[in-house]
């Protein structure tokens, strides 16, 4: 495997990182913790040394499962990186108390990385600056408490310009993007931003949410032409570019790590061929022409107060879409029936939509799905 620079820290980082946010879930629909821990210790065990999580993550457990795999030895064979819930701060102290028990959650005494969880340019105005955090998060690094200090991104790419200039003390980002969302918040030009800055890079949604790992039959038939998988190729889109450091997954199964793994044993900066990048451009314009909700099913819009599976919705219709099958759409939307409420229940309040990293027009959505679906 080959390790990759972080920008100007002086850390190699596995090209594959361990996103701690999907980990599987049992019957019960528990986090099955024993089946988590032995996946995130054979990734380790097999090269990985970067752990993403956060935490909101899996309703608050994401931090506490990462601690109790890390025990026994692994916390020393990682780069450990979390986030600070942000929206949690009301005054400057905040910062502080949160990172506290974000280190006994993880049962460490310091952050390889350190990140402001989610920010958009309201957020950085309106929290961020008044409550003078980064202040307080260069404080932390220089107590020993983190390492490396940076932030996650979901916004356009002036107001991403605006936080990477706001000071020469980042050493690292985390941004949103794959084959499809080149232009999308930071996008490309965000990435080459950063990276000319000196800062290390983190890419998350590589797969979008899983919706590039599962593609239509027409855009797997395109990506498959080298002998590929659509995962493969995802990945190896971002592996290509040197400005990336590492790209982050949440897996959920033994077999997604152990075929991701293997993908990044093959990966360098520089390794797609003429044709694997034309093969991505044919397949990025397929699946723009099916009109899918671009949902990453991170879930944070569980906040609805009327209990909708908006993921799951966002779901069954690009199933329709992607197959054009208005059956297998409503079988799909029958069966989120089982996890929440359906899109008829929507109130419009909005709630939903002031939490989505992806600023989906969700009230306004959810309506049309279910006259589409019903």
């Amino acid at each position: 495997m080959e390790y990759r620079k972080f920008g100007s820290t002086g850390v190699k980082v596995s090209p594959l990182g361990f996103g701690m946010m999907r980990l599987p879930k049992n019957d019960a629909g528990e986090v099955d913790v024993d089946y988590s821990i032995s996946m995130l210790r054979w990734a380790i065990d097999n090269g990985l040394n970067y752990v993403d999580t956060a935490y909101n993550y899996l309703d608050g457990q994401s931090e506490i499962i990462t601690g109790q795999a890390l025990k026994d030895g692994y916390r020393e064979k990682v780069n450990l990186a979390t986030k600070c819930p942000v929206w949690k701060i009301e005054k400057p102290e905040d910062f502080d108390a949160l990172l506290d028990e974000q280190l006994q959650k993880l049962q460490t005494d310091h952050l390889d990385f350190y990140l402001l969880h989610s920010l958009s340019l309201e957020r950085w105005n309106q929290t961020i600056l008044p409550c003078n955090v980064p202040e307080h998060l260069l404080a932390a690094k220089k107590a020993g408490k983190v390492r490396n200090i940076g932030f996650s991104f979901h916004d356009d790419l002036n107001a991403f310009k605006t936080m990477v200039d706001y000071w020469d003390q980042w050493d690292f980002c985390q941004i949103q993007l794959n084959y499809v969302d080149t232009e999308h918040q930071a996008g490309i030009a965000g990435l080459e931003y950063a990276a000319s800055k000196g800062l290390g890079v983190v890419i998350m949604e590589p797969l979008r949410g899983g919706y590039l790992a599962n593609v239509p039959q027409d855009v797997e038939a395109v990506l498959s032409r080298g002998g590929k998988t659509p995962v493969e190729m995802g990945l190896d889109f971002l592996w290509d570019r040197p400005e990336v450091s590492v790209v982050l997954s949440g897996m959920s199964t033994r077999e997604q790590v152990e075929k991701n793994m293997a993908y990044a044993g093959r990966a360098f900066p520089g390794m797609l061929k003429p044709e694997e990048k034309a093969a991505l451009r044919e397949a990025e314009a397929l699946l723009r022409a099916q009109e899918a909700v671009p949902c990453t099913g991170c879930n944070y819009c569980s906040v609805c107060p009327q209990g909708i599976a908006i993921p799951q919705i966002f779901t069954a219709y690009n199933e329709m879409r992607a197959n054009m099958s208005l059956s297998a759409g409503r079988q799909k939307y029958a069966e989120a029936a089982k996890v929440g409420a359906l899109a008829d229940a929507c109130v419009g309040c909005g709630t939903c939509e002031a939490q989505c990293p992806q600023h989906l027009p969700i009230s306004q959505l959810m309506p049309r799905i279910h006259e589409a679906l019903k």
